[in-house]
C-alpha cells in the first residue's frame, strides 16, 4: 500500500515534536532551563513545519531555522530541536540544485556555532567540527538522493522512448504486411471481376473461371489477415483460439501468386535457378512479399507487359528479380520511389541485410532485383546496404 507523501510528512512532524518534547523533560537535568509555556511553543513551531517541507521545502528550512535561533536565544537547550533543522537541510539538498543547497548548509552551521557561543563551557573546535560536519553529512546524503531521483527519471524516459520506438517499429511493420496482402489480392480481385464483368455474356466459362479465381484470392487474403490477428494477439497477450496458424507466405507459394497473376491477364513466367534449399522464414518472407509488390506493381501500371519472375539460389544468396519489357505501360502512374509499397520493400531488404534495385531499365521496361544473404555473417556484413 503506498502512503500519501503529505502523510508521511505529517507523521515525521509529529514525531519530531514528539521526540523533542520528550527529551525537553531533560533539561534540568542538563544543566538547562525546564521548558515552559514559551519554551514548548517555540519546539513545536521548529518541528511542525516539517509537514510542508515536500511543498515548500526552501520556504520550511528558514522558518524552523528563524524559530531555533528564537529558540536558543530564549535559553533554552539547543539539542532539543537540532533534528528538525537536519531534517529541512536534507529536503533542500534532496530536491533542490546544489547552488540553493549549500547556503542552507551554511545556514544551519552558523545558527549552530551562535548556539555554541550562547553556552557557558562549550568547547567551541568541538562545536565547529560539528558544525561543519553534521550539515554537510546530512546535504551530502540529501544530494545523492537527488541524484538517484534524476537517473531514475533519466532511464524512466529513455525507457519511454524505446518503447515508443519499438511500438513505431511495430506499426511499421504490421502496415507493411496489411499493405502487402491488402494491395495485390485486391489488384488482382479487381483485375478479374472487370475480366468477369466483360466476358460475363459473350464466355460464361471465362467469367466463371474469374469468379474463381477472385474466391481463392479472397479466401488467401482472409486467411493471412487471419494469421496476423492470431499473431498480434499473441504478441499482445490475448487469448489465441487454440487453431493452429497458416505457415508464413514463402517462396514454395511463388509459383502459386505467378499463376493468379497470370490468370489476371498479365503474362508472366517464373524461372528458378539453382538448387532450392530451405531459408530462414523471415529470409523467405521477405523475398516473397517484395515478389509479390513487384507483380501488384504491373498489375496496376503495365497490365499487358510481359513480365519475368526469376528466382536464383547461389552459394551464400538469393536473388530475386521482376521485370516487364515496358508494353503498356502508363507512365504518369510509374513511381521510382516514393509510393509506400517501394519503401517498404527497401525497408525489408534493409532489415534481412539485403540491396534492391528499383528503377527503369535502359533498354525499356522497369525491374527490381532484390539480393539476400542467407547466412547470418552476409548479413551482418550487409545491414545497412539498399540501393
Amino acid at each position: 500500500m503506498r502512503i500519501r507523501p503529505v502523510v508521511v510528512d505529517a507523521l515525521i512532524a509529529v514525531a519530531l515534536t514528539t521526540v523533542a518534547v520528550l527529551l525537553g523533560q531533560e533539561s534540568a537535568r542538563q544543566g538547562w532551563p525546564e521548558l515552559d509555556a514559551v519554551g514548548y511553543a517555540l519546539v513545536a513551531l521548529v518541528n511542525l513545519p516539517a509537514v510542508l517541507r515536500s511543498k515548500a521545502p526552501l520556504t520550511v528550512l528558514l522558518l524552523v531555522h528563524a524559530v531555533w535561533t528564537v529558540y536558543v536565544t530564549a535559553g533554552y537547550w539547543p539539542v532539543l530541536n537540532t533534528f528538525a533543522p537536519m531534517l529541512a537541510v536534507y529536503t533542500v539538498a534532496s530536491v533542490r540544485p546544489t547552488r540553493v543547497s549549500l547556503p542552507c548548509v551554511v545556514l544551519m552551521g552558523a545558527v549552530w556555532i551562535y548556539a555554541g557561543l550562547l553556552t557557558e563551557g562549550a568547547a567551541m573546535p568541538a562545536v565547529v567540527a560539528q558544525a561543519i560536519g553534521f550539515p554537510l553529512v546530512i546535504w551530502r546524503f540529501g544530494y545523492t538522493a537527488r541524484r538517484t531521483a534524476e537517473l531514475a527519471r533519466q532511464l524512466k524516459r529513455e525507457q519511454d522512448e524505446r518503447a515508443r520506438r519499438e511500438v513505431q517499429q511495430e506499426r511499421g511493420r504490421i502496415a507493411r504486411e496489411l499493405h502487402d496482402v491488402v494491395a495485390h489480392h485486391m489488384s488482382v480481385i479487381s483485375v478479374q471481376a472487370g475480366l468477369a464483368t466483360f466476358v460475363f455474356g459473350s464466355d460464361p466459362p471465362t467469367a466463371r473461371s474469374a469468379l474463381g479465381t477472385i474466391a481463392d484470392t479472397s479466401g488467401e487474403a482472409l486467411e493471412e489477415l487471419r494469421r496476423m490477428l492470431r499473431v498480434l494477439r499473441a504478441e499482445d497477450g490475448g487469448d489465441d483460439d487454440g487453431a493452429p496458424g497458416a505457415p508464413m507466405p514463402g517462396l514454395a507459394r511463388l509459383d502459386e501468386m505467378v499463376e493468379r497473376v497470370r490468370a489476371g491477364g498479365v503474362p508472366v513466367e517464373l524461372r528458378v535457378t539453382g538448387t532450392p534449399r530451405p531459408l530462414a522464414p523471415g529470409v523467405e518472407l521477405c523475398a516473397y512479399r517484395v515478389a509479390q509488390e513487384a507483380l501488384t506493381n504491373v498489375m496496376k501500371h503495365a497490365g499487358g507487359a510481359g513480365t519475368t519472375v526469376e528466382l536464383a539460389y547461389r552459394r551464400r544468396h538469393i536473388e530475386v528479380s521482376v521485370t516487364n519489357d515496358g508494353e503498356g505501360v502508363i507512365p504518369d502512374k510509374v513511381r521510382t520511389g516514393a509510393g509506400h509499397g517501394l519503401i517498404g520493400m527497401r525497408e525489408r531488404a534493409k532489415l534481412y541485410g539485403g540491396t534492391i534495385s528499383i528503377g527503369p531499365l535502359s533498354e525499356g521496361g522497369f525491374a527490381v532485383r532484390l539480393t539476400l544473404p542467407t547466412s547470418a555473417r552476409a548479413a551482418a556484413q550487409g545491414d545497412d546496404t539498399t540501393e
